[in-house]
């Protein structure tokens, strides 16, 4: 991109939000007229008790048919204020329909009944695709002018649907044992059914304001299809109890005209999320998310302070994010997408955001998550057992190209960071590098100052990286990126040592000539010891030096590189038996001592017999198989 071009999308950035201390910009001000409006999602002022209505509140009685004919009652008389006693709620999916107020008080608990048969399965958007799934314990359904309420709780009561997902403790079985075994990892998030506590869907002009959730089986607030709507003040505790998957603190799906403020957010995913449909599916819907305002949030244990992803297929434009506090948050600005997501993702403001012990502060990676990004039904799965949305979600993007998404006109500024591990982080593609990404006034203190691999254009104004290496960002095939103003801590650090070869670790690791198993890491020249923690390969080494019973695991990075996974390599039968328990897929060679050729090796894709050496080199690809040397 020529200068002029460069200058030209600087401007159009700035024409778009012209924010300063002083003057708000356009956007928020056009999104304040509407939410701070006395008329916005205004309800008329009749009162309906639900304990008149026989809703019991003793944690125990099922309620949800009393809530809703409280509900409807008020809906059925032109509007009013559902009102509930002190006390806990059991209930199903309840429907707030338009021009009602669902306000739960100061000591009220909504809890959700742990039986999906009390939630119907109703058309919806999950994780980026339109499918069926279970209503949520609070729905908003192509209702308007709604309003949910107060100081009360909403209870999720998900360590049902969590240990329905991964088992108790979490990896230890669950529907994700089940589905990763049979190499469909993908699909458990779409089949699992977990209720979610609030969803807004395809309505308009809806104020949710105060109320606090925890324990969401699944993301906790979601607004899809959706327009003009207000989150001001909601408190998200989800890791009560537990740490559930995917716990999204307050999700926009391909909505628009949304202000989310004041917000305090705990959860074990992303805690502000910004979405727009998966691949084909999302491309076909086409619907972006834009004129989004989140600002003046805190966030606390979760995967992102602010993340726009993975589901990028509509598109995101004219967004503003501001006033975000991230503590102990482990990444802070986030982007994810796939090479089969597509969408154009443009014209968004980050600005006046504080960021301490977060890890990765600024993280962009658009080939997220392989295991889960691309979906392929294996061949050894039968037909009838294959699922209509199975078929949605592997279904081939074409051309191919239109899969590839765009990142463009992005500013950065008035940004402060403290105690990161990294600082900077992106990965995007050569066809489509992250381009045209602006920083201003920003000061990052990290340990290591990060890579960028496909990027281009990125401008740096008075941004300063205090780094412990002192070294520039690394790039990989980038064009025109300025770097920060760099400055080595004085803190002391570590002596840099010699970095051992291959041989002189393994040699280390068997000294005592009593070890039968070393697996290698060949990408980061790493031989593993039990209990070690390596970074992804394609390529996994393991060195069999005995023909003896052994076993160890190693670490490895899950899904998008903030989760270890246990690789377990086994060896039994007096070295007859090799096996391999894993969650990502490897190309494995073995080297196994043996004093002479077997006569055939089950589950080898290929093996050879050295009789000089006396050893066999076996290859295998996969996640989890057994090897039998016979």
């Amino acid at each position: 991109m020529n200068k002029h071009k460069l200058f030209l999308s600087i401007m159009l950035v700035g024409l778009l939000f012209s924010c300063s201390t002083e003057k708000k910009s356009e956007l928020v001000q056009r999104l304040e007229a509407i939410f701070y409006s006395d008329s916005f999602a205004k309800t008329p002022d009749a009162v309906f008790n639900v304990a008149d209505f026989g809703a019991v509140a003793d944690g125990k009685t099922l309620t949800t048919e009393a809530i809703q004919k409280t509900i409807d009652a008020a809906a059925d008389a032109g509007g009013g204020k559902v009102i509930f006693p002190a006390g806990t709620y059991l209930s199903g999916a309840l429907f707030v329909k338009s021009n009602v107020e669902l306000n739960i008080g100061e000591g009220v608990v909504i809890q959700a009944v742990q039986d999906n048969n009390e939630y119907p399965r109703l058309w919806t958007r999950i994780a980026g695709i339109e499918m069926k799934w279970p209503a949520a314990l609070i729905n908003v359904y192509d209702e308007s002018n709604v309003r949910i309420t107060g100081k009360g709780v909403i209870d999720g009561n998900g360590k049902y649907w969590w240990d329905k997902f991964w088992g108790d403790p979490k990896y230890t079985g669950g529907m994700w044992g089940e589905y990763k075994d049979k190499g469909i990892r993908w699909a458990v998030d779409y089949d699992c059914e977990r209720v979610r506590p609030v969803v807004i869907w395809e309505s308009e002009d809806v104020l949710l304001k105060d109320f606090t959730v925890k324990r969401a089986g699944f993301w906790t607030v979601s607004l899809t299809y959706s327009t003009r709507v207000h989150v001001d003040g909601v408190i998200v505790r989800n890791n009560i109890g537990g740490h559930g998957p995917s716990s999204d603190g307050i999700d926009t799906d391909s909505s628009k005209d949304i202000l989310v403020e004041n917000c305090d957010i705990d959860c074990n995913d992303d805690n502000l999320c910004i979405k727009a449909g998966k691949d084909a599916d999302g491309l076909r819907v086409n619907r972006p998310a834009e004129n989004i305002v989140y600002r003046n949030c805190i966030t606390r244990s979760g995967h992102g302070l602010i993340t726009l992803g993975s589901e990028t297929s509509g598109g995101m434009r004219n967004i503003e994010v501001y006033g975000l506090k991230a503590i102990g948050t482990n990444i802070g600005i986030r982007f994810k997408s796939a090479k089969v997501r597509g969408g154009l993702i443009e014209n968004i403001y980050f600005h006046d955001i504080e960021m301490k012990d977060v890890a990765n502060p600024f993280h962009f990676e658009l080939n997220w998550y392989p295991e889960y990004s691309y979906c392929t039904i294996p061949d050894n799965i039968p037909e009838e057992e294959i699922k209509d949305r199975w078929r949605v979600l592997s279904q081939r993007v074409e051309p191919e190209e239109k899969g590839i998404p765009e990142f463009r006109n992005i500013t950065l500024s008035d940004i402060k960071v403290e105690n990161a591990e990294r600082a900077f982080y992106a990965n995007a593609y050569p066809e489509k590098p992250i381009h045209d990404i602006h920083w201003k006034n920003v000061s990052v203190e990290a340990k290591e100052s990060g890579k960028l691999t496909y990027a281009s254009n990125w401008t740096m104004e008075n941004v300063l990286l205090k780094s412990g290496t002192g070294k520039p960002v690394e790039l990989k095939n980038c064009e025109n990126i300025e770097q920060p103003e760099i400055v080595k801590t004085e803190k002391p650090q570590p002596e840099e040592k010699r970095e051992l070869t291959l041989d002189e670790q393994i040699g280390s690791i068997n000294k005592n000539a009593d070890v039968v198993i070393i697996p290698v890491n060949p990408s980061a020249n790493q031989a593993l010891a039990n209990g070690d923690t390596t970074e992804f390969s394609e390529n996994i080494q393991v060195y069999v030096l005995k023909n003896e019973d052994a076993a160890l695991s190693y670490y490895e990075p899950l899904g998008d590189g903030f989760y270890y996974t246990p690789v377990e390599v086994a060896v039994t039968n007096s070295g007859r038996t090799i096996e391999i328990k894993g969650q990502k897929e490897h190309r494995y060679t073995f080297s196994v001592n043996y004093d002479k050729k077997p006569e055939n090796i089950e589950g080898a894709d290929s093996w050879k017999y050295d009789n000089d050496r006396q050893q066999i080199t076996i290859d295998k690809k996969g996640k989890s198989f057994i090897l039998q040397l016979n």
